[in-house]
């Protein structure tokens, strides 16, 4: 064996203590540094995939806001165009209050002012009816040279005045 050992180059102890050394690495960085490092990786990988989980809340959160933000807006929206209708239903029905009571106002006024012609009318023609009767009473006296009475006086006049309002 002394002459495998020469050519190979490599003596049994040498190898062994190289082989026992090598385990004794391992099983030292085994301990020390891989068990510590692999719990420092999962630790983090656990805390990523915590952050990752937040992050997925609040991303869901942030989209329930804006849903419910967009329904507030929506809701917002059908109650100013409620408003508004009713607003102008309001305004529609003043509007249509306003024109009855000024139609019935002017209607008022018509009849008032035919009441009033009628009256100056009628106050026009007694007016008329007296000053006629007067003429015709003074008429009377000198054609008949007497003094009429206030019967006679009345019967000429409406005798008189009938007369004009068939000519007319």
């Amino acid at each position: 064996m002394g002459q495998f050992e020469e050519f190979i180059g490599v003596n049994f102890w040498t190898a062994l203590f190289v082989l026992l050394n090598t385990l004794f690495i391992f099983f030292v960085a085994r301990k020390y540094l891989f068990n510590p490092v692999h719990k420092i990786i999962t630790d983090r990988q656990s805390e990523i995939d915590g952050m990752y989980q937040d992050a997925e809340k609040a991303k869901g959160d942030a989209e329930q806001l804006a849903e419910d933000y967009r329904q507030k807006l929506s809701d917002a929206q059908a109650t100013s165009d409620r408003l508004v209708k009713d607003a102008m239903a309001r305004a529609q029905s003043r509007e249509e209050e306003i024109v009855q009571k000024a139609n019935q106002e002017a209607s008022q006024i018509l009849e008032q002012a035919a009441r009033d012609a009628k009256q100056e009318k009628q106050k026009a023609i007694n007016g008329a009816k007296d000053e006629i009767s007067s003429i015709a009473m003074e008429m009377a006296e000198k054609i008949v040279g007497k003094v009429l009475t206030d019967d006679d006086h009345r019967a000429l006049v409406d005798q008189f005045i009938d007369g004009l309002g068939d000519q007319a």
